[in-house]
C-alpha cells in the first residue's frame, strides 16, 4: 500500500542500514532486542487510517456503554485486586489487515486488551526509522516527542516523584519486553523492580534503592497476574489482592475486564462474529472459527483449526471463544517480490479524568507465517517480526 513509499525504501533498504537500525536500537537502551525486528515499517493509507479509528471509536462507545456487574464478570474470582478504578490506563487494540469480499483493505479486530505494550519502545523505534530513512519523517506520527513524553509521564508519575514509582516485573530482565523497560526508566526516570524484590510493611510497599529502603505510591504494572500461579517455588512478600497502600496503573483487574472475553459483546463491520465456546450456536461451522482461550497471552493456546473432539475435551468452555476467522491479506512487498501478511496495535492511555483515551503510538507485526505473533515467526525471512506503521496518501 501507498505505492509511491514502498518503492522508495525498498530502492533505499540494505542490509548495512538494517544492521545500523538495530545498532542505533542498541545504542539507545544499551540492550538488543529480545524479539525479532522487521526491515520495513507498514505503509498504510490516510483511508485505512480512518478505517482504524472508526472501528476503535465505536469500540470504546461499546464498552463504555456496558453495565459494571458485565465487566466484573471477566474478572476470575481468585484474581480479584482490591480498589478496581473506573477506567484503565491503558488501552490497545489489535487489528488485522485483512481483504473484503469486495477486494478492499481493511481491518478485522484481532483482540483488545488494558495492558500497557511497548509503548516507550514504539516511539524510539518509529524514530529510528526516520533517523535512517529520513524521507519517512514526512509521514511520521504528527505527535513530537516531548508532548508523547509529557504523556506518560501525567500518566503514570501522577503527581508523584519519579523515585516513589517503579516498573513491577517478574524476573524483569529475563522478559522479551526488557528493552522496553530500560527506554521507559529513560523516558520517566523511574525503576524496574522484580516482584521477589518487593518489601511490605503493614499497608505499604518498598523497595530498596541505593541501600535504602523508598515507599512506592504508584505502580506501572507490567505483571500478568495469572502467569504468576505457573511460576515454579515464587516467593513473594506481598500478594495482589491484598489491600495495599498503592496506586495501580493499570489497576490488574482490567487486564480480565478489557479482554477477549469482550469480543462476543462487541459489534462493528470490523469486529469478526464471536462466541463464547459454551454458546456456540449448532448452526455455526466450526472450521470457519479460531478457539482462543480468554486470558492467554502473546498467542499461547490459540488453535487455528479446532474440531469438536477438541472443543469437547474443554472442561471450562466459559473460559474459551471462537471468533470467526479472518484471512490476513500479503500486501506488504519486501526487496525479493515476496509478500508479508501484518497486523497493528493501536496505543491509547487513558488518563484518570480524561472521558476517552488518546492514541498515543503504534505497533506494528508483520510475518509469513500462519499466526502473526512474533513468537511464531520461525522462518528465515525478512520483512518479518515487529515494525511501526506510517499513514500518508496515496
Amino acid at each position: 500500500m501507498i505505492p509511491k513509499y514502498r518503492k522508495q525504501f525498498n530502492q533505499e533498504f540494505s542490509q548495512e542500514k538494517y544492521n545500523q537500525f538495530k545498532e542505533i536500537l542498541k545504542q539507545k537502551s544499551g540492550l538488543e532486542p529480545a524479539f525479532r525486528i522487521s526491515e520495513s515499517p507498514l505503509f498504510l493509507t490516510k483511508e485505512f487510517e480512518s478505517k482504524l479509528i472508526d472501528a476503535s471509536e465505536s469500540i470504546i462507545d461499546q464498552i463504555k456503554a456496558l453495565p459494571e456487574e458485565i465487566l466484573q464478570k471477566a474478572i476470575p474470582d481468585n484474581c480479584r485486586v482490591p480498589n478496581d478504578t473506573k477506567q484503565p490506563h491503558f488501552f490497545t487494540i489489535d487489528f488485522g489487515i485483512c481483504k473484503s469480499e469486495n477486494g478492499e483493505i481493511e481491518p478485522q479486530l484481532i483482540e483488545l486488551q488494558a495492558f500497557p505494550s511497548l509503548y516507550a519502545f514504539q516511539k524510539v523505534f518509529e524514530d529510528t526509522f526516520c533517523e535512517v530513512y529520513p524521507f519517512l519523517s514526512e509521514i511520521r506520527n504528527k505527535m513530537p516527542y516531548e508532548e508523547f513524553k509529557n504523556y506518560m509521564k501525567d500518566l503514570i508519575l501522577g503527581n508523584e516523584n519519579p523515585e516513589n514509582v517503579i516498573l513491577l516485573e517478574i524476573y524483569p530482565e529475563k522478559q522479551k519486553t526488557a528493552i522496553d523497560f530500560v527506554l521507559t526508566e529513560k523516558l520517566l526516570g523511574i525503576k524496574t523492580v522484580c516482584l521477589t524484590k518487593i518489601k511490605k510493611e503493614g499497608k505499604k510497599l518498598f523497595y530498596e534503592n541505593d541501600d535504602k529502603l523508598v515507599e512506592i505510591k504508584r505502580i506501572y504494572n507490567r505483571v500478568i497476574f495469572d502467569e504468576l500461579d505457573r511460576i515454579p517455588d515464587l516467593k513473594t512478600e506481598f500478594d495482589f489482592r491484598e489491600d495495599i497502600y498503592v496506586t495501580w496503573v493499570t489497576h490488574p483487574n482490567w487486564f480480565f475486564k478489557i479482554s477477549k472475553f469482550l469480543l462476543p459483546l462487541l459489534q462493528h463491520q470490523f469486529v469478526p462474529k464471536s462466541y463464547f465456546l459454551h454458546e456456540f450456536p449448532k448452526n455455526e461451522k466450526l472450521e470457519n472459527f479460531v478457539l482462543k482461550p480468554l486470558f492467554s497471552f502473546a498467542g499461547s493456546g490459540v488453535n487455528l483449526n479446532p474440531t469438536k473432539e477438541i472443543t469437547d475435551a474443554i472442561d471450562d468452555k466459559e473460559n474459551y471463544i471462537l471468533q470467526r476467522k479472518v484471512t490476513y491479506e500479503p500486501i506488504f512487498e519486501d526487496i525479493n517480490g515476496e509478500f508479508s501478511k501484518a497486523e497493528i496495535r493501536l496505543l491509547y492511555i487513558w488518563r484518570e479524568n480524561d472521558e476517552r483515551p488518546i492514541l498515543l503510538e503504534n505497533l506494528g507485526r508483520m510475518t509469513k507465517a500462519a499466526m502473526v505473533n512474533v513468537d511464531f515467526n520461525k522462518k528465515d525471512a525478512i520483512w518479518i517480526g515487529s515494525s511501526n506503521a506510517f499513514f500518508g496518501e496515496e
